[in-house]
This record gives C-alpha cells, sequence and structure tokens, in this order.
C-alpha cells in the first residue's frame, strides 16, 4: 500500500491524536482570502477535518477530496449535515474537475504527498485570478522541553524502529510555487502546545505512516519503548509546536 493511503486504515485514531492548527493562523488566513458566504474554497486530503471546522463555519461553499475511503466517510458524518459541504472520495492527481473553480485552495500537511508539478500546475489552473493557495503545516519540537526524555525515546527508536518498507518521500520545496506562475509568496508562523501521556504519545505516534507499517516483533517492543520512556519520565511528554502556513497568490 502507497504511504499516501495507509492513514485511511487508522480514521478513529487519526481523528483522535493528529494535530490541530491555531486559532490564529486560520483567522489570518480567512481575512487574507476573504472567505466568506460566495467564496468557493477546495481543502486537499482533509483527512478527518484537522483543519476544516474553522473554514466550514465562515458560511464559504467548502469542497473537500480526499483519497481515503474511510476517512471520507467520516468527514460525512462529521459535517454532512451542513448545506455548504461537499466532498469527493478521490484522488486529486486525477480526479477532473471539469470547469469547477475556486478562490482558496488550501492544505493542511497533505500537498507534499502531490508531485509538485502536479500540485502547483493543477491548484493555479482550478483557481480563479486572484485567487489564495494556502499550504500549512506542523513542525513539533518535543527535544527542547524534554531533552533527556528525548534522548531516551532516540534509543528507543535506534533499537526497534525498523520497517519493512522504507520512508523515502522527498522534501517539498514550498516556495516553488512562483515557478509555476504564483505570486506574493509569503511564510508566516504561529504557536502552540500539545501534552500527552504515556498511552497518548504511542497513539498518537502510531499515526505516522511509517509507524503504522512496522512489522513485530518490532511494533510491540517499539511501543513499549516509548511508553516506559514516557512513564518513566513522570507520564507527560510536551510538544512544542509551530504551525507553518505558506500563501501565494494566482495574479488577477
Amino acid at each position: 500500500m502507497e504511504f499516501r493511503k495507509i492513514f485511511d486504515t487508522i480514521p478513529e485514531q487519526f481523528d483522535k491524536y493528529r494535530p490541530r492548527y491555531s486559532a490564529e493562523l486560520f483567522s489570518d488566513l480567512i481575512a487574507y482570502a476573504k472567505v466568506e458566504p460566495g467564496r468557493t474554497v477546495l481543502e486537499l486530503g482533509p483527512g478527518t477535518g484537522q483543519a476544516t471546522e474553522p473554514i466550514l463555519n465562515t458560511g464559504c461553499d467548502y469542497y473537500a477530496i480526499e483519497l481515503g475511503e474511510h476517512l471520507a466517510d467520516m468527514m460525512k458524518r462529521k459535517y454532512g449535515n451542513r448545506s455548504n459541504f461537499h466532498i469527493m472520495n478521490d484522488d486529486f492527481i486525477t480526479y477532473d474537475f471539469g470547469s469547477q473553480k475556486f478562490d482558496l485552495i488550501y492544505s493542511a500537511a497533505t500537498i507534499q504527498w502531490i508531485p509538485e508539478n502536479i500540485a502547483f500546475q493543477k491548484t493555479f489552473q482550478l483557481l480563479n485570478p486572484g485567487g489564495t493557495l494556502a499550504m500549512f503545516l506542523t513542525k513539533a519540537d518535543y527535544k527542547t522541553p524534554n531533552e533527556e526524555l528525548y534522548n531516551k525515546i532516540q534509543q528507543v527508536y535506534s533499537a526497534y524502529f525498523k520497517p519493512e518498507i522504507e520512508y523515502e518521500h522527498g522534501s517539498f520545496d514550498y516556495s516553488t510555487a512562483v515557478n509555476y506562475g504564483y505570486v506574493d509568496f509569503d511564510k508566516r508562523e504561529y504557536y502552540g502546545k500539545r501534552e500527552f501521556t504515556a498511552d497518548e504519545y504511542a497513539a498518537f505516534c502510531g499515526t505516522h505512516c511509517d509507524h503504522i507499517v512496522l512489522p513485530e516483533p518490532y511494533k510491540s517492543k517499539f511501543f513499549d519503548g516509548i511508553r516506559d520512556a514516557v512513564n518513566q519520565a513522570g507520564g507527560r511528554i510536551v510538544f512544542l509546536d509551530t504551525y507553518v502556513m505558506y500563501l501565494a497568490k494566482k495574479p488577477l
């Protein structure tokens, strides 16, 4: 199974433990892209809605395209009663949008799964003139607030993190959007904090694509090891999060 499809095997766990984004980020995005009733928005790969509700709540015409069948079904259960909610269970890479256009296209830790040329060329074609492309992700730092614990967790990785399928997903250069016609490229950062118990941290780690596919006996030993490390450090682990948002415009 492709790594980009593996998340569909754990919809409930994904929904509970994947990070959300800051209210300030959404406020800035909504103001910047003028998201309001009558505006049309497309979210790429919403998962189970980690970045959906603040946009949907504006009253805009919200559309999403989600590759995972079970993830899309959860989205329907959560938001299907909203008259402005629409979702396609399909692959953005191959999906034919026809003549449909959008005022905002946004991605929360999704666009990097799409080849760069398709990601930027197709979103550019789908945007109305003056439309916005927004791409955001979370950079999580658990070393700064827990350095001793961090080192113990790295020892667990060294001993037991031995996936049969190597994660070879390359880095995605967001700034190259300007090579495909986009203008006004901008990067903004916001900050937050998460705190997990040992079991919660293990469950969160279990939502990473290369962790999901760990074979036994390494999988059990790995997750037992990180639980033990957190419990021995007081039973809590703190993450300092940086939410990064990249913005670009299609020229008028």
